[in-house]
């Protein structure tokens, strides 16, 4: 199969009405056009002009080994139990060898791996700005725009770059767990500011008391939430995704899922959904538009110009600003 230019906008279309119909292999093919970048990445988005999106888009952020795919696997089985098909793109950390995404997604998730209700995708950061890579906007759109119901994007860190999630998503949770830090941390990085709902999971732990009171001050010295210029009030929620020692299933899940259904009708109540769509689609312009400065930064002619540009900063004959300047001037006017 050739998926070129060459190959044209028919068997593009072939592959999004096969993964309308629930293709697995369809859908993996069209994410990996998009991850593909420049003429396959833009034909796939041409293709999806005018589709209905009805999904709702939940982002999942928090530090390492605070659960976050344990909760994912907990909101799926909750959302399958609903009918709804669920998508899950696991943004991980990228290899420094192959740029490849390094967690296992179908050994954390595994027991839906084999539902053909559940599409779940690891994708590289690739060490892109915004936390995401460029073509994870791009992927969920593909989900909403081929009858997925939920897609949910989970991100590794706590740091700037996961702010980049609040413009994909239309409700951003945030998993911490008690006695690491990570209030503090989630803090200074200016998590906080972005989250609609703030989850303190593997609550079995000493200090959850503690974690959850220090969130609840953090929340109410800076932010209520707003959410399409009304005020949300952020709740301050506590799970055991894995279960409790005692047996049993997640702990919390259902306080936890309807304070998401909670913010999605807010949301609905008020002129936040089209502002999100707005951001999103902002967040998706921008995410190509870097891309392909870089990509270009990278092509011979680029190498070149920054080269050549390096040489006079070096030399103390221009500063780095105005040859950055010069060198961006370049490349979009080519003068």
């Amino acid at each position: 199969m050739h998926d070129g230019p060459a190959s044209g906008a028919g068997r593009i279309e072939e592959l999004i009405a096969a993964a309308a119909r629930g293709s697995v292999r369809a859908t993996a093919r069209l994410i990996t056009l998009i991850e593909s970048g420049e003429d396959r990445a833009a034909a796939v988005s041409a293709a999806l002009v005018g589709r209905p999106r009805r999904a709702r888009l939940l982002g999942v952020t928090g530090p390492p080994g605070v659960g976050k795919s344990t909760l994912v696997t907990a909101f799926i089985g909750r959302y399958r139990a609903r009918g709804a098909r669920v998508a899950v793109l696991a943004v991980d950390p990228s290899s420094p060898f192959s740029g490849g995404a390094l967690l296992g997604d179908r050994v954390r998730m595994g027991e839906h791996s084999t539902d053909p209700g559940v599409y779940i995708r690891s994708m590289s950061s690739r060490g892109e700005l915004g936390g995401l890579s460029a073509a994870t906007a791009g992927a969920a759109d593909l989900l909403a725009a081929v009858g997925f119901d939920v897609v949910i994007v989970e991100t590794v860190g706590v740091g700037q770059n996961e702010v980049a999630v609040l413009r994909l998503a239309d409700t951003v949770l945030l998993v911490l767990a008690p006695g690491l830090g990570d209030g503090v941390q989630a803090a200074k990085a200016g998590i906080l500011e972005i989250a609609d709902v703030l989850v303190v999971n593997k609550a079995d732990r000493d200090g959850v008391a503690t974690t959850v009171r220090d969130l609840r001050s953090m929340i109410a010295l800076g932010r209520s939430g707003q959410a399409g210029g009304a005020a949300w009030r952020v709740p301050v929620l506590t799970t055991i995704a894995a279960g409790s020692p005692a047996g049993g299933g997640p702990v919390g899940l259902d306080e936890l899922v309807a304070a998401v259904d909670a913010h999605r009708e807010h949301l609905a109540e008020h002129p936040g959904p089209q502002r999100r769509a707005v951001r999103r689609a902002q967040a998706a312009v921008e995410a190509i538009a870097l891309r392909r400065l870089q990509e270009s930064l990278h092509a011979p002619a680029g190498r070149d110009l920054l080269a050549a540009a390096a040489a006079q900063v070096a030399d103390g004959t221009v500063d780095p600003h105005a040859a950055a300047a010069r060198v961006l001037r370049m490349l979009t006017t080519g003068g």
